[in-house]
Formats: structure tokens, C-alpha cells, sequence
């Protein structure tokens, strides 16, 4: 995998890698930004989000699950000192569905969390994951 970001002044970037696909990056004004894109850090939650969640939802369509509507939230901690590094990372997976089966969501996660998700296994050297989920069922309105 290769990957390159092209300043475009200020603190104004945008990033793209082998399948070409561009994303913005930003910073905050205080640092001289003008907050029109991503902070790196956001990509790296962003990532572990995308990687778990593709994981998850193809494990869930192979077991037969009726998965309606499919979330992943992340949210990190980070240290008050710089470098800012994620201090705790946790995972939220809401699958909403019709007689979803916990476990086979827990078995999902397991495997993407052991095995798959080569984000997942890159961050976990350095910080502890945590991982929860909510299942909904399709049609109820959620608390």
C-alpha cells in the first residue's frame, strides 16, 4: 500500500492512496488551519470504524442475519500531552435488525477484533480496545 498527501498551503493537504481516491486534510485555526478537512488522527478512528464495520456486516450476512441498519462508533481518549496519542479506544457496533442473534454479533466482533481487521491488530499493540454493541430491533424506536 502506498499512500501521499499534496500541501496545498497553509495547513490545507489532501491525501490519496494506490486506489486513488482522495480525502481532505485540515487543521484548526489555532494552528493555522482554515478546518477545511479531516485531522489525521480522525482518519486512524475512521479507519479502525470502516475496518471493524466491514468485518462485522460480512460476517453478519454470512450467518443469515436480517440486518436492517449497521453503525460503528468509535471513540478514543487521547493523552493531554503531546504527541496526543489514544490513551483508550472504545467500539460501539448498532445493529439494527429483525431477531438479530447476540451471538452471533459477539462472535463477529470476536472475529474481526482477532482476526480480521488489520487496523484493529495494528492500534491494539499500542492501546487498549474495548468493544460493545447495541442490537435494535427494526420497527422500535430506540432509548
Amino acid at each position: 500500500m502506498d499512500a501521499s498527501v499534496t500541501w496545498h498551503g497553509r495547513m490545507t493537504f489532501t491525501g490519496t492512496a494506490n486506489t486513488g481516491f482522495e480525502v481532505p486534510l485540515g487543521a484548526h485555526p489555532d494552528v493555522g488551519g482554515d478546518n477545511d478537512g479531516f485531522r489525521p488522527l480522525e482518519l486512524m478512528g475512521v479507519s479502525l470504524a470502516g475496518c471493524t464495520a466491514m468485518d462485522v456486516i460480512s460476517i453478519l450476512r454470512k450467518k443469515r442475519q436480517d440486518v436492517t441498519a449497521f453503525e460503528v462508533r468509535v471513540h478514543a481518549d487521547q493523552a493531554e500531552e503531546h504527541p496526543h496519542v489514544f490513551t483508550h479506544v472504545k467500539i460501539t457496533y448498532i445493529v439494527t435488525g429483525k431477531n438479530v442473534d447476540p451471538r452471533a454479533v459477539e462472535r463477529a466482533i470476536e472475529l474481526s477484533a482477532t482476526k480480521y481487521c488489520p487496523a484493529s491488530a495494528m492500534l491494539e499493540k499500542a492501546v487498549s480496545i474495548e468493544h460493545e454493541y447495541r442490537i435494535v430491533e427494526a420497527g422500535a424506536v430506540e432509548s
